[in-house]
Protein backbone atom coordinates (compact mmCIF):
# COMPACT_ATOMS: atom_id res chain seq x y z
CA UNK A 1 0.00 0.00 0.00
CA UNK A 2 2.81 2.20 0.90
CA UNK A 3 4.37 1.27 -2.14
CA UNK A 4 1.18 1.90 -4.19
CA UNK A 5 1.13 5.59 -2.66
CA UNK A 6 4.44 6.39 -3.52
CA UNK A 7 4.08 5.05 -7.16
CA UNK A 8 0.64 6.94 -7.81
CA UNK A 9 2.61 10.20 -6.04
CA UNK A 10 5.58 10.00 -8.86
CA UNK A 11 2.90 9.77 -11.18
CA UNK A 12 1.03 12.92 -10.11
CA UNK A 13 3.67 15.29 -9.64
CA UNK A 14 4.91 14.52 -13.08
CA UNK A 15 1.55 15.06 -14.64
CA UNK A 16 2.15 18.59 -12.81
CA UNK A 17 5.64 18.96 -14.39
CA UNK A 18 4.21 18.52 -17.77
CA UNK A 19 0.96 20.33 -17.75
CA UNK A 20 2.91 23.09 -16.02
CA UNK A 21 5.59 22.86 -18.72
CA UNK A 22 2.57 22.91 -21.25
CA UNK A 23 1.05 25.90 -19.39
CA UNK A 24 4.70 28.05 -19.69
CA UNK A 25 5.01 27.55 -23.97
CA UNK A 26 0.98 28.17 -24.04
CA UNK A 27 1.96 31.64 -22.04
CA UNK A 28 4.55 32.20 -24.09
CA UNK A 29 2.70 32.17 -27.21
CA UNK A 30 0.27 34.60 -25.71
CA UNK A 31 2.27 37.09 -24.05
CA UNK A 32 4.56 37.46 -27.77
CA UNK A 33 2.99 40.50 -28.94
CA UNK A 34 0.88 40.63 -32.10
CA UNK A 35 1.96 42.95 -34.59
CA UNK A 36 0.16 44.74 -37.35
CA UNK A 37 1.52 47.33 -39.84
CA UNK A 38 -1.19 49.72 -41.17
CA UNK A 39 0.11 51.27 -44.44
CA UNK A 40 -1.43 53.92 -46.06
CA UNK A 41 -1.39 54.85 -49.65
CA UNK A 42 -0.03 58.32 -50.77
CA UNK A 43 -1.32 60.31 -47.51
CA UNK A 44 -0.10 63.99 -47.02
CA UNK A 45 2.49 64.21 -44.41
CA UNK A 46 0.30 66.30 -42.41
CA UNK A 47 -3.41 65.06 -43.91
CA UNK A 48 -4.81 63.85 -40.41
CA UNK A 49 -5.80 65.99 -37.29
CA UNK A 50 -2.77 65.44 -34.81
CA UNK A 51 -0.46 66.20 -37.78
CA UNK A 52 -2.04 69.40 -38.23
CA UNK A 53 -5.29 69.53 -40.98
CA UNK A 54 -8.05 71.55 -39.57
CA UNK A 55 -10.41 70.23 -43.03
CA UNK A 56 -10.65 66.85 -41.84
CA UNK A 57 -12.30 64.43 -39.43
CA UNK A 58 -9.55 61.49 -38.53
CA UNK A 59 -10.84 60.46 -35.01
CA UNK A 60 -9.44 56.65 -35.20
CA UNK A 61 -6.29 57.69 -36.81
CA UNK A 62 -5.62 60.47 -34.66
CA UNK A 63 -6.47 58.10 -31.37
CA UNK A 64 -4.12 55.65 -32.21
CA UNK A 65 -1.35 58.39 -33.00
CA UNK A 66 -1.97 59.57 -29.60
CA UNK A 67 -2.22 56.29 -27.92
CA UNK A 68 1.43 55.45 -28.87
CA UNK A 69 4.91 57.85 -30.09
CA UNK A 70 4.20 59.91 -33.07
CA UNK A 71 7.32 60.55 -35.35
CA UNK A 72 7.18 63.97 -36.61
CA UNK A 73 10.57 63.39 -39.26
CA UNK A 74 9.95 60.44 -40.29
CA UNK A 75 10.96 59.15 -44.16
CA UNK A 76 10.12 56.63 -46.80
CA UNK A 77 10.77 56.24 -50.60
CA UNK A 78 9.01 59.09 -52.83
CA UNK A 79 6.73 56.10 -54.75
CA UNK A 80 5.00 53.07 -53.83
CA UNK A 81 6.83 50.17 -54.35
CA UNK A 82 10.20 51.21 -53.12
CA UNK A 83 8.89 52.36 -50.13
CA UNK A 84 7.28 48.86 -49.55
CA UNK A 85 10.94 47.52 -50.50
CA UNK A 86 12.24 49.32 -47.70
CA UNK A 87 10.06 48.05 -44.80
CA UNK A 88 9.32 44.57 -45.98
CA UNK A 89 13.32 44.17 -46.19
CA UNK A 90 15.25 47.14 -43.39
CA UNK A 91 16.69 48.42 -46.34
CA UNK A 92 17.08 51.25 -49.14
CA UNK A 93 15.00 50.19 -51.95
CA UNK A 94 18.19 50.60 -54.38
CA UNK A 95 19.88 47.74 -52.27
CA UNK A 96 17.07 45.66 -52.83
CA UNK A 97 16.40 45.97 -56.74
CA UNK A 98 13.20 48.03 -56.35
CA UNK A 99 14.81 51.43 -57.95
CA UNK A 100 11.29 52.25 -59.13
CA UNK A 101 7.63 50.45 -59.05
CA UNK A 102 7.18 47.50 -60.59
CA UNK A 103 6.73 47.33 -64.63
CA UNK A 104 4.93 44.30 -64.73
CA UNK A 105 1.73 44.91 -66.74
CA UNK A 106 4.60 45.33 -69.41
CA UNK A 107 7.45 43.01 -68.31
CA UNK A 108 6.05 40.85 -65.96
CA UNK A 109 8.82 38.14 -65.90
CA UNK A 110 11.57 40.67 -64.37
CA UNK A 111 9.50 43.14 -62.08
CA UNK A 112 9.35 42.87 -58.60
CA UNK A 113 12.07 42.33 -55.37
CA UNK A 114 14.12 39.63 -55.86
CA UNK A 115 13.15 36.83 -53.79
CA UNK A 116 16.54 36.24 -52.37
CA UNK A 117 16.10 39.23 -49.88
CA UNK A 118 14.47 38.04 -46.46
CA UNK A 119 11.41 40.17 -45.51
CA UNK A 120 9.50 41.01 -42.37
CA UNK A 121 6.92 38.56 -43.07
CA UNK A 122 9.68 36.05 -43.17
CA UNK A 123 11.54 37.00 -40.21
CA UNK A 124 7.69 36.80 -38.23
CA UNK A 125 6.85 33.22 -40.00
CA UNK A 126 10.39 31.84 -38.93
CA UNK A 127 9.81 33.15 -35.13
CA UNK A 128 6.43 31.35 -35.20
CA UNK A 129 3.86 33.98 -35.99
CA UNK A 130 0.47 33.53 -38.46
CA UNK A 131 1.51 35.42 -41.32
CA UNK A 132 -1.09 37.73 -43.79
CA UNK A 133 -1.29 40.08 -45.73
CA UNK A 134 -4.77 42.48 -46.85
CA UNK A 135 -4.07 45.08 -49.66
CA UNK A 136 -1.47 46.00 -51.77
CA UNK A 137 1.74 44.36 -52.62
CA UNK A 138 3.43 46.00 -55.21
CA UNK A 139 6.80 44.10 -54.93
CA UNK A 140 6.45 41.64 -57.76
CA UNK A 141 3.96 39.63 -59.82
CA UNK A 142 5.11 36.04 -60.93
CA UNK A 143 4.84 33.34 -58.28
CA UNK A 144 7.83 33.46 -57.02
CA UNK A 145 7.66 36.99 -55.78
CA UNK A 146 4.21 37.22 -54.94
CA UNK A 147 3.22 37.47 -50.90
CA UNK A 148 2.48 33.71 -50.52
CA UNK A 149 6.48 32.92 -51.46
CA UNK A 150 7.71 35.88 -49.03
CA UNK A 151 6.74 34.73 -45.69
CA UNK A 152 3.39 35.63 -45.81
CA UNK A 153 0.89 32.58 -45.00
CA UNK A 154 -2.25 34.11 -46.31
CA UNK A 155 -3.28 37.09 -48.69
CA UNK A 156 -6.24 38.66 -49.94
CA UNK A 157 -5.68 41.77 -52.68
CA UNK A 158 -3.77 43.12 -55.92
CA UNK A 159 -0.53 42.93 -56.68
CA UNK A 160 -0.53 46.20 -58.63
CA UNK A 161 -0.18 49.42 -57.67
CA UNK A 162 -4.03 50.43 -57.52
CA UNK A 163 -7.15 49.41 -58.40
CA UNK A 164 -11.04 50.66 -58.53
CA UNK A 165 -12.74 49.52 -55.47
CA UNK A 166 -15.90 48.37 -56.91
CA UNK A 167 -15.14 46.48 -60.06
CA UNK A 168 -11.29 45.48 -59.07
CA UNK A 169 -10.23 46.05 -62.44
CA UNK A 170 -6.90 48.12 -62.92
CA UNK A 171 -7.07 49.90 -65.89
CA UNK A 172 -4.45 52.51 -66.33
CA UNK A 173 -2.12 50.82 -68.49
CA UNK A 174 -3.60 49.09 -71.39
CA UNK A 175 -6.94 47.26 -71.46
CA UNK A 176 -8.78 46.40 -68.19
CA UNK A 177 -7.66 43.86 -65.80
CA UNK A 178 -9.40 42.14 -62.99
CA UNK A 179 -6.59 42.06 -60.73
CA UNK A 180 -8.32 40.79 -57.16
CA UNK A 181 -6.89 37.70 -55.83
CA UNK A 182 -6.66 35.40 -52.76
CA UNK A 183 -3.71 33.46 -52.24
CA UNK A 184 -2.85 33.33 -55.53
CA UNK A 185 -6.08 32.43 -57.12
CA UNK A 186 -8.41 35.19 -58.63
CA UNK A 187 -11.56 36.06 -57.01
CA UNK A 188 -14.86 38.17 -58.10
CA UNK A 189 -16.85 40.52 -56.08
CA UNK A 190 -17.94 42.95 -57.97
CA UNK A 191 -19.33 45.89 -56.25
CA UNK A 192 -18.41 44.74 -53.24
CA UNK A 193 -16.11 48.13 -51.98
CA UNK A 194 -12.61 47.17 -51.11
CA UNK A 195 -12.06 48.55 -48.03
CA UNK A 196 -14.92 46.98 -46.65
CA UNK A 197 -13.46 43.56 -48.05
CA UNK A 198 -10.38 44.05 -46.09
CA UNK A 199 -11.89 44.96 -43.16
CA UNK A 200 -14.04 41.68 -43.23
CA UNK A 201 -10.98 39.60 -44.32
CA UNK A 202 -9.44 41.07 -41.48
CA UNK A 203 -11.55 40.18 -38.66
CA UNK A 204 -11.75 36.29 -39.65
CA UNK A 205 -7.85 36.27 -39.76
CA UNK A 206 -8.07 38.23 -36.35
CA UNK A 207 -10.56 35.65 -35.36
CA UNK A 208 -8.77 32.57 -37.12
CA UNK A 209 -5.46 33.78 -35.12
CA UNK A 210 -6.46 35.51 -31.86
CA UNK A 211 -4.88 32.55 -29.54
CA UNK A 212 -1.65 32.72 -31.28
CA UNK A 213 0.98 35.34 -32.20
CA UNK A 214 0.18 36.72 -35.70
CA UNK A 215 1.72 39.32 -38.10
CA UNK A 216 -0.66 41.53 -40.22
CA UNK A 217 0.40 43.56 -42.37
CA UNK A 218 -2.98 45.99 -43.42
CA UNK A 219 -1.95 47.60 -47.16
CA UNK A 220 -4.39 50.00 -47.52
CA UNK A 221 -5.06 51.67 -51.22
CA UNK A 222 -6.27 54.51 -49.56
CA UNK A 223 -6.25 57.52 -50.54
CA UNK A 224 -4.19 56.75 -53.78
CA UNK A 225 -6.55 57.38 -56.53
CA UNK A 226 -9.04 56.91 -57.95
CA UNK A 227 -10.92 58.96 -54.88
CA UNK A 228 -14.06 56.67 -54.09
CA UNK A 229 -14.84 57.42 -50.54
CA UNK A 230 -18.32 57.19 -49.96
CA UNK A 231 -21.64 58.98 -50.32
CA UNK A 232 -22.05 59.91 -47.13
CA UNK A 233 -18.38 61.82 -46.47
CA UNK A 234 -18.51 63.01 -49.84
CA UNK A 235 -21.39 64.83 -49.08
CA UNK A 236 -20.37 65.50 -45.90
CA UNK A 237 -17.40 68.02 -47.05
CA UNK A 238 -19.30 69.56 -49.99
CA UNK A 239 -21.56 70.83 -47.84
CA UNK A 240 -18.45 72.31 -45.59
CA UNK A 241 -17.57 74.02 -48.13
CA UNK A 242 -14.34 72.24 -49.35
CA UNK A 243 -13.51 72.71 -52.86
CA UNK A 244 -12.55 70.65 -55.54
CA UNK A 245 -10.33 68.18 -55.52
CA UNK A 246 -9.70 68.60 -51.76
CA UNK A 247 -13.25 67.37 -51.19
CA UNK A 248 -12.63 63.95 -53.10
CA UNK A 249 -9.50 63.37 -51.06
CA UNK A 250 -11.09 64.68 -47.94
CA UNK A 251 -14.10 62.02 -48.36
CA UNK A 252 -11.68 58.99 -49.06
CA UNK A 253 -9.32 60.23 -46.23
CA UNK A 254 -12.56 60.11 -43.82
CA UNK A 255 -13.58 56.49 -45.07
CA UNK A 256 -10.39 55.34 -44.72
CA UNK A 257 -10.25 56.57 -41.06
CA UNK A 258 -13.77 55.03 -40.38
CA UNK A 259 -12.13 51.72 -41.98
CA UNK A 260 -9.23 51.64 -39.63
CA UNK A 261 -11.83 52.44 -36.53
CA UNK A 262 -13.54 49.21 -37.29
CA UNK A 263 -10.26 47.37 -37.39
CA UNK A 264 -9.15 48.86 -34.14
CA UNK A 265 -12.63 48.23 -32.46
CA UNK A 266 -12.17 44.41 -33.54
CA UNK A 267 -9.28 43.83 -31.36
CA UNK A 268 -11.05 45.98 -28.65
CA UNK A 269 -14.02 43.59 -29.00
CA UNK A 270 -11.44 40.27 -29.05
CA UNK A 271 -9.52 41.36 -25.83
CA UNK A 272 -6.40 41.53 -28.08
CA UNK A 273 -5.44 45.67 -28.31
CA UNK A 274 -3.37 45.30 -25.00
CA UNK A 275 -1.09 42.88 -26.50
CA UNK A 276 -1.00 44.35 -30.08
CA UNK A 277 2.12 46.59 -31.25
CA UNK A 278 0.68 48.48 -34.24
CA UNK A 279 2.05 50.78 -36.61
CA UNK A 280 0.88 53.39 -38.36
CA UNK A 281 2.33 54.84 -41.34
CA UNK A 282 1.92 56.65 -44.98
CA UNK A 283 4.55 54.62 -47.60
CA UNK A 284 5.39 58.29 -49.61
CA UNK A 285 3.71 61.93 -49.86
CA UNK A 286 0.23 63.03 -51.52
CA UNK A 287 -0.52 62.70 -55.44
CA UNK A 288 -0.46 65.49 -57.85
CA UNK A 289 -0.80 63.27 -60.75
CA UNK A 290 -3.83 63.89 -63.45
CA UNK A 291 -5.45 60.28 -62.28
CA UNK A 292 -5.59 62.07 -58.66
CA UNK A 293 -6.77 65.25 -60.05
CA UNK A 294 -4.11 67.05 -59.98
CA UNK A 295 -3.83 67.12 -56.39
CA UNK A 296 -6.28 67.09 -53.16
CA UNK A 297 -3.64 66.18 -50.46
CA UNK A 298 -1.75 68.31 -48.66
CA UNK A 299 1.66 68.56 -46.90
CA UNK A 300 1.37 72.02 -45.24
CA UNK A 301 4.62 74.38 -45.36
CA UNK A 302 6.92 71.44 -46.59
CA UNK A 303 7.77 71.31 -50.24
CA UNK A 304 7.59 68.99 -52.67
CA UNK A 305 4.94 65.85 -53.03
CA UNK A 306 4.90 62.10 -54.29
CA UNK A 307 8.20 61.47 -57.03
CA UNK A 308 10.01 64.33 -54.60
CA UNK A 309 12.59 63.87 -52.58
CA UNK A 310 11.96 67.12 -51.16
CA UNK A 311 10.13 66.87 -47.43
CA UNK A 312 6.56 66.33 -48.87
CA UNK A 313 7.86 63.60 -50.87
CA UNK A 314 9.70 61.50 -48.44
CA UNK A 315 8.42 63.14 -44.97
CA UNK A 316 5.54 61.02 -43.93
CA UNK A 317 3.27 60.32 -40.83
CA UNK A 318 4.13 57.60 -38.67
CA UNK A 319 3.10 56.16 -35.28
CA UNK A 320 4.09 52.95 -33.16
CA UNK A 321 1.43 52.19 -30.76
CA UNK A 322 1.60 49.04 -27.62
CA UNK A 323 -0.65 50.02 -25.16
CA UNK A 324 0.70 49.52 -21.49
CA UNK A 325 4.73 48.45 -23.06
CA UNK A 326 5.33 51.78 -25.03
CA UNK A 327 4.63 55.41 -24.23
CA UNK A 328 1.89 57.58 -25.36
CA UNK A 329 0.93 60.77 -26.34
CA UNK A 330 4.87 62.14 -27.17
CA UNK A 331 6.68 62.92 -30.40
CA UNK A 332 9.90 62.25 -31.73
CA UNK A 333 11.49 64.41 -33.62
CA UNK A 334 14.74 62.56 -34.26
CA UNK A 335 14.94 61.68 -38.34
CA UNK A 336 13.64 57.72 -38.26
CA UNK A 337 12.76 55.65 -41.30
CA UNK A 338 10.61 52.61 -42.70
CA UNK A 339 13.65 50.72 -42.84
CA UNK A 340 13.81 50.96 -38.94
CA UNK A 341 10.56 49.23 -38.47
CA UNK A 342 11.92 45.76 -39.35
CA UNK A 343 15.04 45.67 -36.49
CA UNK A 344 12.64 47.26 -34.14
CA UNK A 345 9.78 45.04 -34.45
CA UNK A 346 12.57 42.31 -33.81
CA UNK A 347 13.74 43.57 -30.68
CA UNK A 348 10.66 44.60 -29.20
CA UNK A 349 9.19 40.86 -29.85
CA UNK A 350 11.75 39.59 -29.00
CA UNK A 351 12.80 37.64 -32.41
CA UNK A 352 17.08 36.98 -32.82
CA UNK A 353 17.65 39.02 -35.66
CA UNK A 354 20.80 39.62 -38.23
CA UNK A 355 20.69 43.29 -38.44
CA UNK A 356 24.85 43.79 -39.76
CA UNK A 357 23.10 44.31 -43.86
CA UNK A 358 20.21 46.12 -42.35
CA UNK A 359 20.12 49.98 -43.46
CA UNK A 360 17.26 50.39 -41.27
CA UNK A 361 18.09 50.29 -37.07
CA UNK A 362 16.24 49.69 -33.92
CA UNK A 363 13.89 52.64 -32.37
CA UNK A 364 13.75 51.89 -29.53
CA UNK A 365 16.15 52.96 -27.83
CA UNK A 366 14.60 55.99 -28.90
CA UNK A 367 10.97 55.03 -27.69
CA UNK A 368 12.32 54.94 -24.56
CA UNK A 369 14.51 57.84 -24.12
CA UNK A 370 13.51 61.10 -26.33
CA UNK A 371 17.12 62.39 -24.61
CA UNK A 372 18.96 60.17 -27.78
CA UNK A 373 19.86 61.23 -30.87
CA UNK A 374 18.71 59.88 -34.33
CA UNK A 375 19.52 56.55 -35.11
CA UNK A 376 21.04 58.13 -38.02
CA UNK A 377 22.77 60.92 -36.90
CA UNK A 378 26.02 59.31 -38.78
CA UNK A 379 23.61 60.46 -42.08
CA UNK A 380 21.21 59.02 -44.50
CA UNK A 381 20.46 58.77 -48.04
CA UNK A 382 18.10 58.63 -50.68
CA UNK A 383 17.68 58.16 -54.17
CA UNK A 384 15.03 57.78 -57.00
CA UNK A 385 15.62 58.11 -60.90
CA UNK A 386 18.21 61.07 -61.18
CA UNK A 387 17.50 62.85 -58.00
CA UNK A 388 19.43 62.00 -54.86
CA UNK A 389 19.55 63.28 -51.37
CA UNK A 390 22.40 62.86 -48.71
CA UNK A 391 21.57 63.93 -45.73
CA UNK A 392 23.07 64.42 -41.94
CA UNK A 393 21.72 66.19 -39.27
CA UNK A 394 19.76 69.49 -40.14
CA UNK A 395 21.51 69.53 -43.46
CA UNK A 396 20.46 67.73 -46.68
CA UNK A 397 22.05 68.03 -50.04
CA UNK A 398 18.90 67.39 -53.33
CA UNK A 399 20.98 66.53 -56.58
CA UNK A 400 19.08 66.90 -59.80
CA UNK A 401 15.40 67.92 -57.84
CA UNK A 402 12.55 67.88 -59.34
CA UNK A 403 8.80 68.53 -58.22
CA UNK A 404 6.18 67.64 -60.83
CA UNK A 405 5.01 71.16 -62.10
CA UNK A 406 7.91 72.65 -61.27
CA UNK A 407 10.95 73.69 -63.63
CA UNK A 408 14.87 74.36 -62.24
CA UNK A 409 17.28 75.55 -63.19
CA UNK A 410 21.21 74.14 -63.69
CA UNK A 411 22.06 76.19 -60.95
CA UNK A 412 20.20 74.11 -58.83
CA UNK A 413 21.50 70.70 -59.74
CA UNK A 414 23.12 70.55 -56.35
CA UNK A 415 20.10 72.23 -53.47
CA UNK A 416 21.27 72.31 -50.32
CA UNK A 417 18.94 73.35 -47.45
CA UNK A 418 19.34 73.61 -43.82
CA UNK A 419 16.01 72.01 -42.30
CA UNK A 420 15.98 73.62 -39.05
CA UNK A 421 16.18 77.24 -40.42
CA UNK A 422 14.44 76.48 -43.65
CA UNK A 423 11.78 73.24 -43.53
CA UNK A 424 10.27 74.48 -46.83
CA UNK A 425 13.43 74.10 -48.41
CA UNK A 426 12.81 77.97 -50.39
CA UNK A 427 16.98 78.68 -49.97
CA UNK A 428 19.63 76.87 -51.84
CA UNK A 429 22.82 77.55 -49.54
CA UNK A 430 24.71 75.60 -52.08
CA UNK A 431 27.04 78.37 -53.20
CA UNK A 432 27.34 79.99 -49.46
CA UNK A 433 28.37 76.38 -47.93
CA UNK A 434 30.87 74.67 -50.45
CA UNK A 435 32.15 72.64 -47.94
CA UNK A 436 29.21 71.58 -46.65
CA UNK A 437 28.62 70.45 -49.96
CA UNK A 438 31.65 68.75 -50.41
CA UNK A 439 31.06 66.84 -46.96
CA UNK A 440 26.87 65.85 -48.13
CA UNK A 441 28.21 64.75 -51.72
CA UNK A 442 31.03 62.58 -50.75
CA UNK A 443 28.58 60.64 -48.25
CA UNK A 444 26.24 59.95 -51.15
CA UNK A 445 29.15 58.82 -53.81
CA UNK A 446 30.02 56.58 -50.81
CA UNK A 447 26.63 55.10 -50.03
CA UNK A 448 26.19 54.52 -53.98
CA UNK A 449 29.28 52.60 -53.94
CA UNK A 450 27.84 50.07 -51.20
CA UNK A 451 24.66 49.80 -53.31
CA UNK A 452 26.54 48.91 -56.32
CA UNK A 453 28.08 46.03 -54.26
CA UNK A 454 24.53 44.75 -53.05
CA UNK A 455 22.98 44.68 -56.11
CA UNK A 456 25.66 42.72 -58.03
CA UNK A 457 25.53 40.69 -55.12
CA UNK A 458 21.87 39.99 -55.67
CA UNK A 459 22.28 39.52 -58.93
CA UNK A 460 24.67 37.23 -59.37
CA UNK A 461 22.85 34.86 -56.85
CA UNK A 462 19.99 34.98 -59.12
CA UNK A 463 21.84 34.44 -62.02
CA UNK A 464 23.30 31.68 -60.62
CA UNK A 465 19.89 30.08 -60.11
Amino acid sequence: MNLLTKSTSFYIVLFLVIINTACKKNNVKKIRPNVIIIYTDDQGAIDLNCYGAKDLETPNMDKLVQSGIKFSSFYAAPICGPSRAGLMTGKVPQRTGMLENDKGAGDMEHSGMPTEEYTMAEMFKNAGYNTALLGKWHLGYTKERQPGEQGFDYWFGHLVGCMDNYSHYFYWNGANRHVLYRNGKEVFYPGQYFPDLMVKEASAFIDKNKEQPFFLYFAMNTPHYPYQGTPEWLKYYQDKGVVYPRDLYAAFISTMDDKIGELLNKLEKEGLRENTIIIFQSDNGYSTEKRAHCGGGTAGNLRGSKFSLFEGGIRVPAAISWPGKLKAGETREQMASNCDWMPTLAELCGIDLDTSDLDGRSLVPLLEDNNLESRHSDGFCWKFQEQWVARKGDWKLLGNPKIMGEEFTYGDSLFLVNLNKDPGEKNNLSLKYPEKVDELLKQYKKWQERNYESNKKTYEISASK
